[in-house]
């Protein structure tokens, strides 16, 4: 836990942030293979290929944030 700006940050608060950011992800290289689309199919398909990936760690990001939920039940 961090404390150095006069407030704690938990661990449930990286994981959101890595949630955020991931999603975030998702959305631009999902936006950027279908910008490039046929005018070069190679980089338009890596795009599309980062985005499934991170789409995969957004879902993990977001089961542990679901399991932080339940523990505070």
């Amino acid at each position: 836990m961090n404390n150095k700006n006069g407030f704690v940050i938990t661990h449930r608060d990286y994981v959101l942030s890595g949630w955020l950011n991931s999603t975030e992800l998702v959305r631009d290289y999902q936006a950027y293979a279908q910008e490039i689309g046929s005018e070069d199919k190679a980089l338009a398909q890596c795009f599309a290929e980062y985005a499934e990936t991170e789409a995969e760690h957004a879902a993990k990001f977001r089961q542990l944030l679901l399991n932080y939920e339940q523990k505070k039940m």
